[in-house]
C-alpha cells in the first residue's frame, strides 16, 4: 500500500499528466529524488526542507500539504503551532490547490469563479460539507 505522499504525488502526476523529470524540472530538484520519494516503500526520515519546497513547487501544491504527507509517510504527526491553526477535518489536496490556484487567475475568471463557489452551494443539501 502506498504512502501518504507517494498517493499524493501518484494523484497529481495522473491528474496533469507530467512525468518525474517535468515534476523535478519545474521543482528544481532531482528527477532521483522525486522518483525515490514517489516509489521508496518506506520513507526513512523526513525530507530535507528544500526537497519539500521543490517538490511544492513541482506539484503546484501548497508546502503545507506536501510536508504533511511527507511527514506522516515517515510516521510523524505534525500538530499546528497554535490551537486556531487545527484542521477541523484532515487535509484535502484538492481543496489546498484550489485555494493556492485561485489567486493566479485574473479578476475576471475569480469572479466566475466565485459564482459558480456561490451556485453549487446553494444547490447543496444543508447537510455536513463534503462527504466523498
Amino acid at each position: 500500500m502506498a504512502n501518504a505522499l507517494q498517493q499524493l504525488m501518484r494523484q497529481r502526476l495522473d491528474r496533469q499528466g507530467w512525468s518525474y523529470g517535468e515534476v523535478a524540472r519545474r521543482g528544481g530538484i532531482p528527477r532521483s529524488t522525486v522518483h525515490h520519494l514517489a516509489t521508496a516503500e518506506r520513507l526513512v526520515r523526513m525530507p530535507q526542507p528544500a526537497t519539500l519546497e521543490g517538490l511544492s513547487r513541482g506539484l503546484e501544491l501548497p508546502l503545507d500539504t506536501v510536508r504533511r504527507a511527507a511527514a506522516e509517510a515517515c510516521g510523524i504527526h505534525l500538530y499546528p503551532a497554535r490551537e486556531e491553526d487545527a484542521p477541523q477535518s484532515p487535509p484535502d489536496p484538492e481543496v489546498d490547490l484550489l485555494i493556492a490556484s485561485v489567486q493566479r487567475l485574473s479578476s475576471d475568471d475569480r469572479r466566475h469563479v466565485a459564482a459558480l463557489v456561490e451556485s453549487l452551494l446553494e444547490r447543496a443539501p444543508k447537510e455536513s460539507p463534503a462527504q466523498d
